[in-house]
């Protein structure tokens, strides 16, 4: 005997007596509080570095980006005290690669929280994600990478299992008010869209409020940018660079002239910046020249003012100020 469908009585919404919420961030305009955020790119780009980042300065009470040349008061934040974050890897292990990172950053550890998986795998679907949220009242959730956190039975390509998952973790997100970074991994499709490149489904993209991609520019290696690739509720950010290397660790450079696209593809990857840099030599090359001059032949030669302040960061190029104007020189040998 066929079951019969449950009767459900119907509830209408007018949204007349809706009210209007204003969206808080903890970085404007890429990662929403009470929201979903994506952060997704290739193995080894610097996804989990970035995110222990931000996670460091939230632990502190200090603001997740630095002020720069440039880019002045575009970047609001309003988190201003320091809080718990819960961070969950199903790749790295705590002792010898999360813990020694954090450090690094300068993260108060004591304010961040991972759940003890190692007799039950932890999912999305676990009811001790929202118990550690009440529990520690955190306001960062971070699962690295997503695929991990599944759950064995379910197949990541397909629609109709990945839209539970994420519709619980966007109702957690929404009812605790935080917010919850989930990382991923993109696929081989090095000649599709950037929307198509995450792993599995596009169900989960299309649940995330707000998506990102982190990306190495070609031939500067230690240069990596975070594009802007979905923004739900505000406008999409403009690229924002890191560097990341061996000797000197993590630096934010600043914005960075370059599609999410190009990023990807390989397409002038790193050809306008390398082009500022070619600028600068020729310009400075017989010493010291007023800034203004400087920008202005730039704006001739069709170079972003965000690009030319790259290329000037990372030659090393000196600002002085004689006779009461600013100048730019070449670094001394």
């Amino acid at each position: 005997m066929a079951n019969k469908r449950a009767e459900v009585s119907l509830k209408l919404i007018n949204m007349e007596n809706v009210e209007v919420e204003q969206v808080e961030w903890l970085l404007y305009p890429f990662i929403p509080y009470g929201k979903v955020t994506i952060i997704q790119g290739d193995p080894g780009e610097g996804k989990t570095t970035m995110v222990l980042q931000v996670i460091a300065k939230l632990t502190k009470g200090e603001k997740v980006l630095p002020d720069n040349p440039g880019n002045e008061g575009e970047l609001p934040e309003h988190e201003t005290e320091a809080v718990n974050v819960i961070y969950q890897t199903a790749e790295d292990g705590l002792g010898d690669t999360i813990k020694p990172r954090l450090i690094e950053a300068g993260a108060d550890c004591s304010k961040v929280l991972v759940i003890d998986d190692e007799e039950q795998p932890l999912t999305m679907m676990d009811n001790r994600l929202e118990e550690a949220i009440v529990q520690t009242k955190a306001r960062l959730i971070v699962l690295d990478p997503i695929q991990g956190f599944l759950g064995a039975d379910v197949d990541m390509h397909r629609a109709n299992e990945i839209r539970p998952l994420m519709k619980r973790v966007s109702v957690l997100a929404e009812k605790y008010h935080c917010a919850i970074i989930l990382i991923g991994h993109m696929n081989k499709n090095s000649n599709g869209k950037s929307s198509y490149r995450g792993l599995g489904s596009i169900d989960f993209q299309a649940a995330a409020r707000s998506v990102l991609v982190v990306g190495r520019i070609k031939n500067e290696s230690e240069v990596r940018v975070v594009c802007h690739v979905k923004s739900s509720l505000a406008p999409e950010g403009k690229s924002i660079a890191f560097r990341l290397d061996k000797d000197n660790g993590f630096e934010w450079i600043g914005e960075y002239d370059i599609g999410v696209d190009d990023l990807l593809n390989g397409s002038g990857r790193g050809q306008k910046i390398k082009e500022a840099k070619e600028f600068l030599l020729e310009i400075l090359a017989e010493g010291a020249v007023e800034q203004n001059m400087v920008i202005q032949e730039a704006e001739k030669r069709g170079i972003k003012g965000k690009t030319l302040w790259n290329a000037k960061k990372a030659l090393g190029v000196q600002s002085i100020k004689p006779g009461g104007h600013w100048s730019w020189k070449l670094p001394e040998e």
